[in-house]
């Protein structure tokens, strides 16, 4: 494995709440809105370059006007120019990545896990939050593994729970939210429950009542 930045990333609160995932700039200034304080861009292609860095300006800006942390999903570069707060990576950017640019410049790394093992290697890293996924099957992406599941997902909470701030990913809907927050788990990211939704903003304030049970 590459080496840990010799610093370590900035930490991010231990219960982040709702955390939805969304593909444009548009829909990211629409959620912070809502006054949701941590949302995604995930945007699948990096082309045209102009355009990406244009929608992650976008991003950075509508962070800054909510008091809300926006993360940069796979983007890392145009993410660190921008001064984005922070960057969600997959295991596979881990070797890619300038990690320590990172770090130096405070900003805050979100990494993808699948299981135990990748779970491991990103504490190596000494992340600002550790993702878990899929809890659920998922649409939205191939997954590399099998759904985790809820008590596996439970399993992973009483392990790291204070270790560092955890966030359950994948087929997480307004249904099984509750059953979510029951493993202790502090923040759950939110995808179609969201963008599919017919009224986001009630969308938005149901999952929200959820968090505050």
């Amino acid at each position: 494995m590459p080496a840990a930045p010799a610093q370590a990333f900035a930490r991010c609160p231990d219960r982040l709440g709702l955390y939805p995932v969304l593909p444009t700039a548009e829909w990211v200034e629409r959620v912070v809105g809502f006054g949701v304080k941590t949302v995604q861009l995930r945007r699948k292609s990096a082309e045209p370059a102009d355009e990406l860095k244009r929608e992650i300006a976008r991003c950075v800006a509508a962070g800054r006007e909510h008091d809300a942390q926006v993360f940069i999903n796979d983007h890392w570069q145009a993410a660190l120019e921008a001064g984005a707060y922070g960057v969600h990576l997959g295991q596979e950017d881990l070797h890619t990545a300038d990690l320590s640019a990172l770090a130096m410049a405070g900003i805050r790394l979100g990494l993808s896990t699948h299981g135990f093992y990748e779970i491991l290697k990103a504490l190596h890293f000494r992340p600002s939050y550790i993702a878990l996924g899929a809890v659920f099957p998922t649409t939205t992406k191939v997954m590399p593994t099998a759904p985790q599941g809820l008590k596996r997902l439970a399993r992973y909470v009483h392990l790291l729970d204070g270790v560092v701030p955890l966030v359950a990913i994948g087929g997480i809907d307004l249904q099984v939210l509750p059953d979510v927050l029951a493993t202790g788990v502090g923040c759950a990211a939110v995808v179609r429950a969201v963008t599919e939704a017919a009224d986001p903003a009630a969308a938005v304030s149901a999952l929200q009542h959820a968090f505050a049970q």
